[in-house]
């Protein structure tokens, strides 16, 4: 019995071991902060074709928050790069945000979201400002 009971404890710890995700990452929070001189990095990306959605998950695994535009893919080539994303950020305990139309922010879980942005309304005195033209 003592044999047993021995071996269930062994499996309780290593299930309770792996509830914070962070097998999942290629680095730590603080070995994230130290190849970065103490700061995150954001990352954009558009990709123009699915096989991008490995490098964008290898971005979320380095820790890094990724900003992306879908607007350069087709309709089912972002429903595939969205669908391959969620089950990447589930994995690692992240977050995915829409942010507009085609836009999406995917974070690690060692950064926190504050806020949402709301979804469109049917044209209720909201502006789209697809005509703003801004340069730097």
């Amino acid at each position: 019995m003592g044999l047993l009971k021995k071996i269930l404890s062994n499996d309780e710890d290593v299930l309770n071991d792996n509830l914070n995700g962070d097998e999942y990452y290629d680095l730590k929070p603080e070995e994230a902060l130290e190849a970065n001189d103490g700061q995150t990095q954001m990352i954009l990306i558009e990709p123009r074709a699915y096989s991008e959605a490995q490098q964008i998950a290898d971005h979320l695994k380095m820790r890094n928050t990724v900003l992306v535009n879908l607007k350069r893919v087709t309709s089912d080539q972002a429903k595939r790069i969205i669908d391959f994303l969620a089950g990447t950020i589930y994995a690692i305990n992240g977050d995915l945000q829409k942010v507009g139309g085609g836009i999406f922010l995917c974070t690690p879980n060692n950064i926190n979201i504050q806020g949402k942005i709301t979804e469109e309304t049917d044209g209720k005195d909201i502006h789209d400002n697809n005509d703003l033209n801004i340069e730097w």
